[in-house]
């Protein structure tokens, strides 16, 4: 699908009657940590803070990261975790994973974290009614990464994933590493000699972040472990991986996996059923007190992912799994039955023809509200919806914040909607709502109206529908 060179930016439907009305935060590409609110006006920037992603906290501090290591020396490395609060004032700091030393720099301690972490009291950093992350003491949880050889894996060096807990004062209480865990993954013979011989390898390191682990959170208080099924213990932690297509919940009491999907689709029907998921993100339990708690919510990308064998999409054996469009999708944990889901047939369009329409082959993300809606964010193109249960878009908003990775971009890793009351430091705004415009008739100033021309009745002539076979009615 391409792309005009002009279209609205900004929030461009909002149904105040409908939505969960309150603040959206999220990273404006370099600019910074935004807040705005429903009518898309900034409330709060803090230029400069990165997020990976930003969070806030119920007292109007927030969560980011003060810079990044180059790319010459390591990948997607956040120098440390701060929180700030509303007018920058660092809070908390974390910074003592691992010290390194970057070319001709002096040594210095980093954190290396990427992707996700978490503050005790709410198990996965956005809102939820009755439990708030605490903000002047807790453990932390955080996703980084670290180097490691190991044979049993890989002939390449690697860039593996390591999730670490730390206390206030920053001293690391227990730490998890996932290539300790390989065998256990479930990976046939032939996704494991790519792995070993071809994984994705980042030229300018010449090493491979094989797995891409992208989210990190704690279960959270849940009914199947009340029910007795010990899988779910609520201090156990979901994580998915990027590249090698799986999900996964690790045991925090032994470190095993207890619970997966993937990267096998075909072990099973329910698997069969629910499909593919390639290049995943945002996988977490639906935290307990909000609609669909205990079942299991993912950004399922499609794009390209996972390793198997060579084949006609993939002559390595790596991107082994292709897929041109993006689901949401909400399930039970414990028979894989699909209980909600947004896919192109949702967001409106016609499959297989206009799929792309809804498509972010990399980042992105989806949050249960407290009214039941789903806010979604469609992270490659900036597109942040909130759509009901019944798939009625009723917030939309496409980011106006362009940054350049390669290519300029307006791009957004992931974005969290919080309550007014998480901002106590802003006036509560006026909501206006903005009715979805009809594109076929919408011009901008001084270009044409439609119907301006005389129709030409050309006899014989069939109607589009019926001559190209599509379900299409004649004018």
């Amino acid at each position: 699908m391409g792309y005009p060179k002009v279209y609205p930016t900004g929030t461009t439907i909002y149904n105040p009657e409908k939505c969960f009305n309150g603040y959206t935060l999220f990273q404006a590409n370099e600019h910074g940590a935004m807040l705005i609110d429903m009518n898309g006006r900034e409330v709060r920037y803090w230029k400069g803070l990165q997020g990976f992603p930003n969070k806030l906290l119920p007292n109007g501090n927030v969560f980011g990261s003060r810079g990044e290591r180059d790319m010459q020396y390591a990948f997607q490395d956040q120098l440390d975790l701060v929180q700030v609060d509303w007018d920058g004032n660092i809070v908390w700091k974390f910074d003592r994973f691992e010290e390194v030393q970057d070319g001709d720099e002096a040594k210095r301690w980093v954190a290396r974290q990427h992707h996700d972490f978490q503050r005790e009291g709410n198990p996965v950093g956005y809102y939820i009614p009755g439990m708030e992350s605490k903000t002047d003491s807790g453990k932390t949880l955080l996703l980084c990464h670290y180097e490691v050889h190991d044979d049993n894996v890989s002939d390449v060096d690697l860039i593996d994933d390591t999730i670490i807990e730390v206390d206030w004062e920053g001293n690391i209480l227990w730490r998890w590493n996932l290539v300790d865990h390989f065998d256990e993954i479930g990976f046939d013979d032939a996704a494991k000699e790519t792995i070993r011989k071809r994984p994705e390898i980042l030229a300018a390191l010449n090493k491979s972040d094989w797995a891409h682990i992208n989210c990190a959170s704690y279960l959270g208080p849940n009914k199947w472990f009340d029910a007795g099924d010990e899988r779910f213990n609520p201090e156990n932690i979901i994580i998915d991986s990027r590249e090698a297509n799986f999900m996964a919940i690790i045991s925090h009491e032994t470190g095993e996996l207890v619970w997966k999907l993937g990267p096998d689709y075909t072990v099973d029907a329910p698997t069969r059923i629910i499909g593919m998921l390639i290049g995943m993100h945002h996988s977490h339990m639906i935290p307990k007190g909000l609609p669909g708690e205990g079942n299991i919510m993912v950004f399922d990308n499609g794009g390209w992912a996972g390793y198997g064998a060579p084949n006609i999409v993939s002559q390595h054996g790596t991107r082994a799994a292709r897929r041109d469009f993006s689901r949401v999708l909400e399930f039970d944990p414990t028979t894989l039955e699909i209980v909600w889901q947004y896919t192109p047939v949702e967001y409106g369009v016609a499959m297989p023809f206009l799929a792309d329409q809804f498509y972010s082959p990399y980042i992105s993300s989806a949050q249960r509200l407290p009214n039941g809606n789903t806010f979604i964010v469609e992270g490659s193109d900036g597109h942040f919806l909130e759509v009901t249960q019944d798939h009625e878009v009723v917030w939309e908003y496409i980011s106006p914040y362009w940054g350049k990775v390669a290519i300029p971009t307006n791009m957004t890793y992931r974005a969290y909607r919080y309550p007014y009351e998480y901002a106590p430091q802003a006036e509560k705004p006026e909501e206006v709502a903005i009715p979805a415009l009809n594109v076929q008739n919408y011009r901008m100033p001084g270009a044409a109206p439609k119907g301006t021309a005389e129709p030409v009745i050309v006899e014989g002539l069939k109607g589009y529908g019926e001559v190209a076979g599509f379900c299409v009615e004649s004018e």
